[in-house]
């Protein structure tokens, strides 16, 4: 889902989000294209079937800009549940671990 979301961005060369979404909160992330632990961030979310949008900071200075007004903090990814920035891709399979990743996400427990 953030690969669609991504070539219908360049393609339509304004931000989109598709997504097919299990989960009740909107996930925010900021990545880039190659980073590691943005894939995955990403990887754990598709894998829990949550949908999410992607702001690629790549060449976009002032994504990058607002990026880090927003967490203050300048590494990727920054993820946002809802209107809480939970932190980067350690944070996020740290709450996963502690079984609250999907509670904070609205999904059913498995």
């Amino acid at each position: 889902m953030a690969k669609l979301n991504q070539v219908l961005s360049k393609l339509l060369g304004k931000e989109v989000s598709v997504e097919n979404q299990t989960s009740v909160v909107a996930v925010t992330m900021y990545t880039t294209r190659f980073c590691p632990y943005c894939i995955r961030a990403r990887m754990l979310l598709e894998s829990k079937g949550v949908g999410y949008t992607e702001i690629a900071v790549d060449s976009d200075r002032e994504r990058r800009q607002e990026m880090m007004t927003r967490s203050g903090l300048t590494s990727v990814p920054q993820i946002w549940i809802g209107d809480e920035h939970v932190g980067g891709c350690d944070e996020l399979y740290l709450l996963d671990r502690e079984g609250v990743l999907n509670q904070k996400l609205g999904l059913a427990d498995s």
